[in-house]
């Protein structure tokens, strides 16, 4: 996947994983799409580790796999400034 394919994922699965999880977040939509890239990466990384597969293009399993990353992603980061 190309860099502007991993921008367009990330925003697309920020944008779901805020719409799954609202809330006071911080950021436009700047951290919306880092949220989701790292989400991409995160949720890749626990699907391969699971067998369910990674992020390998820009289909509905990746984007399903980006948008579980960026809701886990959201829980922490949540969780992290909380305490």
């Amino acid at each position: 996947m190309g860099i502007l394919s991993w921008i367009l994922l990330g925003l697309v699965a920020g944008a779901l994983a805020k719409f799954i999880m609202p809330g006071n977040d911080p950021g436009g939509i700047i951290v919306t799409i880092v949220i989701g890239i790292v989400g991409a990466v995160i949720g890749g990384f626990i699907g391969t580790q699971l067998g369910f597969g990674d992020v390998s293009g820009f289909n509905l399993h990746s984007l399903l796999v980006a948008i579980l990353g960026a809701v886990i992603l959201l829980v922490g980061f949540r969780l992290i400034r909380r305490a």
